[in-house]
């Protein structure tokens, strides 16, 4: 089991904040199971705000994601189908147990000099 420090839009971070965005999509698999994420808030904000564990991992075609988490998906049919244009499977990170940190961290509080472009293992 792994951590891994996501990048995500600050618009999607609020939504996984307030309970409205259960699921966060990713293009491409993990190379290891993860278990926790760390919730980064990318520009603007450039702040670690929360974590949250992972559920259920859904690596299915796009149709069947969709059909799957789209109540709590915290976007647009529109836009999910844009983002895997071209892809064959969508993946999605179930996300439980979230908590807003008190105080956003920095990124060096993770030993982390740069934002990473969609993640980083954390152990």
């Amino acid at each position: 089991m792994a951590t891994v420090l996501l990048s995500i839009k600050p618009k999607y971070v609020q939504k996984i904040l307030d309970g409205t965005k259960r699921y966060e999509y990713r293009k491409v698999n993990f190379a290891r199971r993860i278990d926790k994420i760390i919730i980064y808030s990318s520009y603007p904000v450039k702040k670690i705000v929360g974590q949250a564990k992972v559920g259920n991992v859904i690596v299915e075609d796009i149709d069947s994601v969709w059909n799957k988490t789209n109540l709590y998906s915290g976007t647009t049919k529109e836009f999910f189908y844009q983002y895997y244009n071209g892809k064959k499977n969508a993946i999605a990170l179930e996300l439980l147990n979230v908590e807003k940190y008190e105080e956003p961290k920095e990124l060096k509080d993770f030993n982390i000099l740069f934002a990473p472009q969609s993640f980083v293992y954390l152990d």
